[in-house]
């Protein structure tokens, strides 16, 4: 599942790739299921996907026991050689830079950019694969490099499609950097994505991030592009066929703090329904200050597990 002009991301439509008409969308597979399976199709690369994260966290820490969670990769960018898309601007990496940036200050998940200009990406498989090498490994640790490497290529700029950086990121999970990567580079690792690639476009996905739950009577919906927590609740409901359901509270934002090593101001907010400005304030009574660190990056307030 390749198409390169998934990397044009509209502000409106909150997608990656080709939008389509409706936000939700109701649907029909055919093989039977026995509970809620949710499938979120992504990319490394997703600039849509990076500014859901907030949103997706709370979705998850609250309603995530009504669905088993099944992250999918897309396929967003597999190489550059002989890709023009003139009609919407993009026939180099470099002109990718704006609409990042443009993703990036409209969403507030900060985006960097430049990296495009300096070192630019090749392709978003190699960080992919990495991603199903470890997710066959079974845990939460493939879900945690996939957010290490969205902050490496977004906040960070770094290239995450380069060898030393992913044996880096993988290093930092606990995991042996070399090994994981050496087997992704492999056919089991390519073996692995198509697998995903396979099923994405049987779910019918074209643009990311799309998430789609199903419910054991095959039916279920689609939800593509990066929407309010609303959205989620609403099409879980669908799913569900129920007019109300049990979140889950809050976790404390030490705890969670502690769990994610590093959350922006936006993902605080978002988790606690909190305004921007009232954000010092709030980290400031729920967190001692030997247990954090404050930083600024492009203009957004970051802060920094101890």
């Amino acid at each position: 599942m390749t198409n390169n002009n998934n990397l044009i991301c509209d502000l409106e439509t909150g997608v990656c790739g080709v939008s389509e008409d409706d936000e939700m969308q109701v649907v029909d597979f055919n093989q039977k299921r026995k509970s809620i399976d949710l499938y979120y199709v992504t990319d490394p690369i997703c600039s849509h996907c990076w500014a859901l994260e907030p949103v997706l966290r709370r979705f998850v820490e609250q309603y995530g026991h009504y669905v088993n969670f099944h992250t999918l990769m897309g396929g967003l960018l597999e190489k550059w050689n002989g890709f023009a898309d003139v009609s919407n601007g993009i026939s180099s990496p470099s002109d990718v830079a704006g609409h990042w940036r443009e993703v990036g200050d409209h969403s507030r998940m900060p985006i960097d950019g430049t990296l495009w200009f300096e070192n630019p990406i090749q392709s978003s498989y190699p960080p992919s694969r990495v991603f199903k090498v470890i997710q066959k490994q079974g845990g939460d640790l493939a879900n945690v490099f996939l957010r290490r490497a969205r902050e490496a290529v977004f906040v960070f700029n770094q290239n995450i499609a380069e060898k030393s950086v992913l044996i880096e990121i993988v290093n930092n999970l606990g995991l042996n950097g070399e090994k994981v990567v050496k087997e992704a580079e492999l056919s089991i690792g390519q073996q692995l994505l198509n697998e995903d690639f396979e099923l994405a476009s049987k779910l019918g996905v074209r643009g990311f991030p799309t998430i789609i739950m199903l419910n054991e009577e095959n039916k279920g919906v689609k939800i593509v592009g990066s929407r309010t927590l609303e959205s989620y609740i609403a099409g879980l409901k669908q799913v569900l066929h129920l007019d109300e359901l049990q979140p889950k509270s809050q976790p404390a934002l030490f705890s969670l703090l502690e769990k994610e090593k590093l959350l922006f101001s936006k993902e605080i907010e978002v988790m606690y329904d909190i305004e921007q400005k009232n954000i010092h304030k709030f980290v400031e009574n729920e967190l001692s200050p030997t247990d954090y660190d404050a930083k600024e990056l492009l203009g957004e307030t970051y802060f920094v597990n101890k």
